[in-house]
């Protein structure tokens, strides 16, 4: 009996030091990235300051570089996305869990996580052969005699109809998303225990108010991390954005009808002709200021998962 003890103290020792060495070599790599992005983004760093960041100059032969336009392009096709996401998303999930016939539930979740599979670069072969002359022709008209000739946001929707753009990055970075948040949202969703929805129901609750009453409040952890998830690939997607987007390291003016460009789209297109020294070095700072970014949305998430928490304690 005192030699199955030590046995066991044994493997619970030994299983304790692995997986906290696992935790280690973890966080050791984060740091090593951080480190090596940084040294190798050093000269850029020192060479242009703050204002690489406020910059919109992108000029290798007279190696004068700014990263405003790829950020502006990374961040506005990022929220384009996730603001034409998320509705669908939801309302995807919600129909499967609630809505759907049982005979339909299958099926669809198989189509969706299908589309989940599909690569990138098919996605992005397929904006700029399908979906960008179809865009151009019928819809930017549309959205610009409409929404173009409003006050305040109508200088978002004016310019040429090109068919490629910010906008339409966004749309496609959508598309790519909406399969990764409806099958997160729908998981959660299955997660509530019937008893809570059925009470509710017995109380008279229509299907929205169980859904806003009950599941919401029962899965939101689920539900922002599932956004977070969408999120993340949006920002770090590379070849369905350089496809669209039109790679234009331009910022004439704010319209999302024009060409622009992105941080992984710009490491793409340019990293393999990069002659050594600035230019590289300025698109190794690229990286690192996407790695920034995609750390303060992590951050933010967190906090407000927190924040839900305590409001959640105190109620």
């Amino acid at each position: 009996m005192n030699e199955s003890h030590k046995q066991g103290r044994f493997g619970d020792w030994l299983f304790f030091n692995l997986t906290r060495a696992f935790a280690v070599l973890t966080l050791s790599m984060l740091v090593g990235v951080v480190i090596s992005l940084t040294w190798s983004a050093w000269p850029s760093i020192k060479e242009f300051g703050f204002g690489f960041l406020t910059s919109s100059e992108w000029n290798p032969p007279a190696e004068r570089f700014g990263a405003l336009v790829p950020m502006y392009g990374t961040i506005v096709t990022s929220l384009i996305a996730l603001v034409i996401a998320l509705p669908i998303s939801f309302g995807i999930a919600l129909f499967l869990t609630e809505l759907s016939p049982t005979w339909l539930r299958r099926p669809l979740g198989i189509a969706i996580e299908l589309l989940a599979g599909i690569p990138s670069i098919v996605y992005g072969i397929w904006g700029l052969l399908v979906f960008a002359p179809i865009f151009g022709q019928y819809v930017q008209p549309l959205i610009g005699g409409t929404l173009g000739k409003l006050p305040v946001i109508g200088s978002l929707f004016s310019g040429p109809s090109l068919g490629i753009g910010i906008l339409a990055a966004g749309i496609i970075l959508a598309i790519m998303i909406i399969p990764f948040i409806t099958s997160v949202m729908r998981d959660v969703f299955e997660l509530v225990p019937p008893m809570l929805k059925e009470s509710c129901y017995g109380l008279g609750g229509t299907t929205w108010e169980v859904v806003w009453k009950v599941v919401l409040p029962y899965t939101r952890v689920g539900v922002i991390g599932g956004v977070m998830l969408g999120l993340g690939r949006a920002l770090g997607e590379t070849m369905a954005v350089t496809f669209v987007i039109g790679n234009a390291s331009l910022l004439s003016n704010f319209s999302l009808f024009m060409p622009g460009n992105s941080i992984t789209s710009a490491l793409a297109n340019e990293f393999a002709e990069a002659s050594p020294g600035l230019y590289t070095s300025a698109l190794v700072e690229l990286g690192l200021i996407l790695f920034v970014i995609t750390f303060i949305v992590l951050t933010c998430s967190k906090l407000l998962l927190l924040s839900l928490e305590k409001q959640s304690g105190k109620s």
